[in-house]
């Protein structure tokens, strides 16, 4: 299975950092990232149902996600839309707004999902050139212009984008413990009436409310924690059939199915850009 146009993982010259370049029609469906995203449309558009309401984004704007904000994204026409990304771990973000901010950060979220900012937008694509186009071209890294870049990009985002987060008691409701199954054992074949078991709810409360609260169903919340659990395998070097089993797909063109479904791309694709 081949997404429809072209979605590309690409090496990048900072840790705790990933990169794409897209031209593609394919439409995403609804899933989140653990990491900050941030990029550029490069050419035609976008439409989103993002967690900070529906957008579209068009060539020259700037897209942003927060980690765990479920969105989708469909093209505006047959001509599809081109973009360029780079997701960051949080740990990196809040580190880096500390720094600019001569302040501790301990939680954040980017304020909007579609920007129009010329000087982000020029902020970001010197650290995409910098830190991956030489990368890829396998020219010399420039350590020192890459951090210069990346503080330049997130001093600009603290002072206009970025949103602190008021800390929050911790609930451990019925659905973030049903959550929390999925979430220590992504493999498992934990059934509806199991995850319901575990909320003290109905299969049918269990599918509501969690639907409700986490923005997904179920099922489609633990591929996606499927597909993460694969990808950090792949990452660490383990072979693509032994990835898809550990990570509880029936097999190799399962996992195949569900990376082009949530991301773009094959799990080979993946490995030749993290490897």
């Amino acid at each position: 299975m081949k997404p429809r146009g072209r979605v590309q993982m690409l090496r990048c010259a900072l840790d705790g950092v990933e990169a794409t370049a897209a031209h593609t029609t394919h439409a995403f469906a609804r899933h989140s990232h653990d990491r900050f995203g941030i990029g550029v449309v490069v050419a035609g558009g976008q439409r989103s149902a993002s967690g900070r309401g529906p957008v579209e984004a068009r060539a020259k704007d700037v897209i942003t996600v927060n980690p765990g904000e479920v969105h989708d994204g469909s093209p505006l026409d047959e001509h599809g839309r081109a973009w360029r990304m780079l997701y960051f771990e949080p740990s990196l973000v809040y580190a880096t707004l500390a720094e600019c901010a001569h302040a501790p950060v301990r939680e954040v979220e980017l304020t909007r999902p579609v920007l129009n900012d010329p000087q982000l937008s020029a902020c970001f694509t010197r650290l995409y050139s910098v830190a991956v186009s030489a990368a890829n071209e396998r020219a010399g890294f420039d350590d020192l212009a890459c951090e210069e870049a990346l503080l330049a990009l997130f001093a600009h985002v603290g002072r206009h984008h970025a949103t602190p987060l008021t800390p929050e008691r911790e609930h451990i409701g019925p659905i973030v413990r049903a959550r929390s199954r999925i979430d220590d054992d992504p493999a498992s074949s934990a059934t509806l009436a199991d995850l319901a078991a575990e909320a003290g709810m109905s299969r049918f409360q269990l599918l509501r409310s969690f639907a409700h609260e986490v923005g997904l169903p179920p099922h489609a919340y633990r591929m996606q924690r499927r597909v993460a659990l694969a990808r950090r395998l792949i990452a660490s070097g383990t072979a693509l059939a032994d990835a898809a089993a550990c990570a509880g797909f029936s097999d190799q063109s399962h996992m195949t199915r569900a990376f082009v479904r949530l991301l773009g791309i094959t799990p080979a694709s993946y490995a030749g850009a993290v490897r």
